[in-house]
Parts: C-alpha cells; sequence; structure tokens
C-alpha cells in the first residue's frame, strides 16, 4: 500500500512490487493476497472509520456521502466490466464505455474552517447481474431476474449504508447525503435507525401536506387519510412571491458564502410514504465568473429534502455541501493513486486490488490530517504558486511530502549499491522501506 502512493508508473501489481525493492524475489503470494481472499478490506477502512469518530464530537452526527463511480475496462473477460454510460458524455447524445462500477461512502471530517475533507470508509464493487441467455428456460429466467433485484445499485446502497450503521454505536447519529439518483423510495424507505438521508429532489416532486389529525383519526366514510392536500412543487416554492429568502452562510468551494433558500413546512412525498415526513429546502444559483466582466455561469437552482424534519437549516445545507468532496476522491483516486489500474481478471481481485489503492488513498489522508494538527512542516510550494496552509493542501502535495520523507535519506553517493547487491531483506521488519533506486531503475 506503501508503493502504490509512491510508485510514479501506472498502479498495477507487477510495478508496484518493483516500487517496493522486491523485484527480485518471488511474486506469486503478491498475487495470491488478492486473488485468494487473503485480503479484507473492511479491516483497512474501519481503522479510518474509527479515527474519523473520534474526531467527530459524540453530540454531532457522522455526515457520509454516497456516490458510485466508472472505471474504464478495455478487457472483454475482466469481471464485472460492461458496456455503461459515460458520464461525462454530452446530454444530447448518449455514449457507452466500457467499464466497472463501484459503491463508495466517504466519512467528513470536520476542519476548522467549516469545510470538510471527505474520507473513503467502504469501497464496493458492484457489478450488475448477466442477463438470462436466449434460449433460458422459465426457471433460469426466474433466477435471473432475482439475482438482478439483489445486484442492483439501489440494494447495494441499502447494504453499504446497513454495514456502516452497524459500526457505529446506536447513540451516534448518521446523516447519509446523496445526489439524485439514491433519492429514491428504495433508500429512504429502508433507512437503519438514527440515520437522516439528505438529497436532491426533482424540482415537478409531487408533494403533500400533512392530513389534519381529525381526518387521519375519525374519517367520515372510507378509510383513514394518509396524505393531506396537495402541497406546491419545490420550483413553485421557488417562485411563490409570498414565501421570503433568507440568507445562509456556509463554506464551499475553499470560503464561506451566502446562499439564497426557501425552507418548507413539513411535508409528504408518495414515493418514500405517508411514514416518512419530509422538509424541502430550494438553494437559489449561486453564480460565479471566471475572471471579471466574464459570462455569469451556473444559473440552475438546487431542490433538497432531509428525512429530519427538526435539522437546522444551516446544517441542512452544510451537510449537503460537503458531499462534493465525494467527487474529489474519486478523481484523487483514479488519477493519483491508480485505482483500477491493475490488470486482473478474477472477481476477487476486482474486489480486493482497487479497495486497496483506496484505503491507501485514505491513510494517507487521515495521516495528513492528524500531522496537521501537530503543525507539522510541510514542504515548500513551488515559487510561481502562492504558499498554501495545510487544510488547502492537495493530493499532490501530500505525495511529494510521503516521497520527500521516504527518499531523502536514500539520496547519496551509494544510493546504487544495495540495487547492485540487495541485501537480504527481514521477514520480522514491521515497517520496510520502498528502495529509490528500485524504483528509478523500474521506471526508466
Amino acid at each position: 500500500m506503501l508503493a502504490i502512493a509512491l510508485s510514479p508508473c501506472r498502479a498495477t501489481i507487477t510495478n508496484q512490487i518493483c516500487a517496493a525493492g522486491r523485484s527480485h524475489l518471488d511474486w506469486s503470494a503478491d498475487y495470491r493476497l488478492y486473488s485468494q481472499e487473503r485480503l479484507d478490506a473492511r479491516l483497512l477502512f474501519a481503522g479510518v472509520l474509527d479515527e474519523v469518530q473520534a474526531r467527530v464530537p459524540g453530540q454531532q452526527p457522522l455526515v457520509v456521502a454516497i456516490d458510485d463511480t466508472l472505471i474504464r475496462k478495455t478487457g472483454a473477460r475482466i469481471d464485472g466490466a460492461g458496456w455503461k454510460r459515460d458520464p461525462t458524455g454530452p446530454k444530447f447524445q448518449t455514449n457507452l464505455v466500457r467499464g466497472q462500477r463501484y459503491l463508495q461512502l466517504s466519512a467528513a471530517w470536520p476542519l476548522i474552517t467549516g469545510a470538510a475533507r471527505m474520507l473513503p470508509v467502504s469501497f464496493t464493487h458492484a457489478p450488475p447481474a448477466p442477463k438470462p441467455p436466449k434460449n433460458a428456460t422459465e426457471s433460469q429466467k426466474q433466477t435471473c431476474k432475482e439475482a438482478q433485484k439483489q445486484r442492483c445499485l439501489n440494494q447495494v446502497a441499502k447494504t453499504s449504508i446497513e454495514e456502516l450503521r452497524a459500526q457505529l454505536p446506536p447513540a451516534r447519529k448518521l446523516v447519509i447525503t446523496g445526489d439524485g439518483g439514491y433519492t429514491n423510495a428504495h433508500i429512504i424507505k429502508n433507512l437503519p435507525p438514527n440515520t437522516t438521508y439528505i438529497g436532491r429532489i426533482r424540482r415537478d416532486a409531487a408533494l403533500h401536506h400533512l392530513p389534519a389529525p381529525d381526518a387521519r383519526q375519525h374519517p367520515r366514510t372510507g378509510r383513514p387519510k394518509l396524505y393531506g392536500q396537495q402541497a406546491p412543487t419545490p420550483e413553485a416554492l421557488r417562485k411563490d412571491p409570498n414565501s421570503p429568502w433568507r440568507e445562509v452562510i456556509a463554506h464551499a468551494a475553499g470560503k464561506k458564502h451566502a446562499f439564497r433558500i426557501k425552507a418548507s413546512e413539513v411535508l409528504q412525498w408518495r414515493k418514500t410514504g405517508a411514514d416518512k415526513p419530509l422538509r424541502i429546502l430550494v438553494i437559489a444559483p449561486l453564480g460565479y465568473r471566471l475572471r471579471k466582466g466574464a459570462k455569469l455561469l451556473y444559473r440552475q437552482a438546487a431542490y433538497l429534502i432531509s428525512t429530519d424534519v427538526d435539522m437546522p437549516v444551516e446544517e441542512f445545507l452544510q451537510y449537503y455541501l460537503w458531499r462534493w468532496g465525494i467527487e474529489v476522491n474519486f478523481r484523487d483516486e483514479k488519477t493519483l493513486f491508480g485505482a483500477g489500474q491493475a490488470q486482473v481478471r478474477t472477481a476477487p481481485s476486482n474486489r480486493n486490488v482497487p479497495a486497496s489503492a483506496v484505503a491507501a488513498y485514505g491513510m494517507l489522508w487521515l495521516a495528513a490530517l492528524q500531522a496537521g494538527e501537530d503543525e507539522t512542516e510541510a514542504l515548500p510550494c513551488p515559487k510561481w504558486r502562492k504558499r498554501k496552509r495545510r487544510e488547502e493542501q492537495g493530493t499532490a502535495d501530500l505525495i511529494r511530502q510521503l516521497r520527500n520523507e521516504q527518499w531523502a535519506g536514500q539520496i547519496n553517493e551509494r544510493s546504487y549499491y544495495h540495487f547492485a547487491a540487495p541485501e537480504p531483506q527481514n521477514t520480522t521488519d514491521p515497517k520496510p522501506k520502498p528502495s529509490l533506486p528500485h524504483t528509478l531503475f523500474a521506471t526508466a
């Protein structure tokens, strides 16, 4: 895992072996570590989750973002690989790419500035069930249909949330933040106890007021009413002149902004059922300009829901703004840590190899955040960049700092002596140090 962060090559298992200075040893154990289920990724993420829980005070909730990502693949026999919709394609054309689907949960590490750093605490391979063959029998079709239900993305997300809830103390409140893809009945109806969901909703969602108490208990005819009169849609609430806007200060994009919001009363949504009261939050478009006098960008409003109707709107807004950190996680994990670049085919390897890279990413950021509290001296920035504070450092800055700490002592006149005649390694050494000469010659 240390070689994952230090290797400048593609994050294949072979390059990691070479970067760790083990290219002259037997490599079969490294592959069996993943292919024969000798690695439990949940134990790796458990250490990160415990540290995040220790950081968040007991009276505050643990905020966790949920989302899925696509890792592109080219092989036709890789487990879980198939044709997926390209999320980076244009809106007017649906492009298909071959890849694997993974589901991630990232917990928020609060900072003193009001921002939060998202740390991955779960990374699950979520391939869809294969389709039945053309000549399949009725029993085979029924089996495939049941497998598709169990392996759909919403079911995997529900299971991951339940597993995370089981690792937390019962008194710890859990807040799940997701985008519009996870704001559905399957997720909200099956939330574990003491768990709140915050997510985006459609602007034309059909909402209802709460029914009158007398209508629910003593109906004149028929069954008791579960829903009240139809309420305005989120878009109608935004355009309502009788509903005033109010300003809320929240941290986003590196600084604090004044957001204009509207909060509704307690409402019901038929998709989530009458026993799940919700609260709607409408956020006016903030807008930004790339330079002075340029065109104003981002003019779309946002519509959010929360299953906790008593949550203050300041926390409601801030928790959802923290969700963007999981998108940053995906970018760093795939570009800097090479999650999904390993050339493996079997199902266990495709579950464990990317998860180990994501866990290494989480541990690196966890160590950096803990070191920042002790005001450890950081590597100076280049001259053409402004000096960054510890909380403003990026993943690339942390990798450079780690490489400096690991390799600075090996750059001397005897650097290549151990590469020419490697000494036998001590198998009981708990902290092996990757060799700089091996890495340089492996990448040459």
